[in-house]
């Protein structure tokens, strides 16, 4: 297997999650507007530093409102992570190793940025029903890619990829609720601050997981469920533990005598993550944990390039 089929399948995959989770965001935020008393809160700027690319937002924008927050995430094309970039650039790596996907896995990316690229030839500001749209493409387009092609290392690399995607996006929206959300401490555990934190769940797609095993909103469980829950296959711990299997089994198919940097590096932080609990975390500083959490998976992002995308692979 060559490196630039690795690493275009990885980017692919990494690409369509960030599309997905895009989406996610923004139809989570237009729904919240409509539950939250009036100018309580702007989640539109705390959008924004959920990418981390603020300084760039503040250079083509001025100001920190609804439609160009929903443009400059949504359609912007100078913009390279926004959602339709990230589809142009899924499709283009897909093209470029279309021979070693299935065909439906290629047809359903094809349809996705089409879908997406025509909404934004419109030059209509996009409702919260089109972002579940989205969300639905996206849903499918997973389906596909783990029902229609072999679990081989192909598969392993596109599910590292989306996993590392996943968990980086899962930290970030729980990152911008800690600082950004919450306009007075003396609302904490009120009405408002539930509502809060019921959008970051719905966010995720957990709003019913968690439910089901807390039944009322407390931060302390809300966070844990996000970072540490092992069953539910959106929270950090879950994506970490699934990266890292993939990670060992494509190392198994290279045939390597010693763990790589990568492989190193992702089961170091799983092994942080399974050793740490949710009360070590809120006293410690939330943010300086995902601070930290954020790093470590560019890091292994970095080593993966090293190990695998530098060289031939043999398999």
């Amino acid at each position: 297997m060559l490196a630039r089929v690795a690493e275009s399948i990885y980017w692919m995959s990494r690409q369509m999650e960030r599309a997905e989770n895009l989406s996610r965001f923004l139809e989570v935020t237009l729904n919240f507007i409509l539950d939250q008393p009036e100018n309580l809160v702007d989640p539109w700027e705390p959008l924004i530093q959920v990418t981390g690319d603020t300084q760039w937002y503040s250079e083509h924008y001025s100001r920190f409102d609804r439609p160009s927050v929903i443009h400059f995430l949504a359609f912007d094309d100078r913009y390279p992570n926004s959602m339709l970039s990230s589809l142009r650039y899924a499709r283009e790596n897909a093209r470029g190793v279309r021979e070693t996907l299935s065909s439906e896995t290629f047809e359903q990316i094809n349809n996705f940025y089409h879908f997406v690229n025509d909404a934004a030839l419109q030059k209509v500001e996009p409702t919260a029903e089109f972002f579940d749209q989205v969300r639905q493409q996206a849903l499918l387009w997973n389906g596909i890619l783990d029902g229609t092609m072999s679990h081989d290392m192909r598969w392993h690399f596109a599910n590292f990829g989306r996993l590392i995607e996943r968990a980086d996006k899962t930290s970030r929206i729980l990152d911008v609720k800690y600082f950004n959300l919450l306009p007075r401490v003396d609302d904490v555990g009120t009405a408002i601050d539930d509502i809060q934190w019921s959008a970051l769940l719905l966010a995720i797609s957990g709003f019913e997981a968690y439910r089901r095993e807390h039944h009322l909103i407390d931060i302390e469980k809300v966070v844990d469920f996000f970072i540490f829950n092992r069953r539910f296959p959106r929270s950090i711990l879950s994506c970490v533990a699934g990266a890292d299997w993939s990670l060992s089994q494509i190392e198994d198919a290279c045939s390597s005598a010693q763990p790589r940097s990568a492989k190193q590096a992702s089961l170091g932080l799983r092994h942080r993550l399974a050793n740490t609990n949710v009360k070590e975390v809120l006293a410690g500083g939330m943010h300086q944990f995902i601070d930290t959490l954020q790093v470590e998976l560019n890091d292994i992002g970095e080593a993966l390039n090293q190990d695998y995308f530098q060289v031939t692979l043999n398999a």
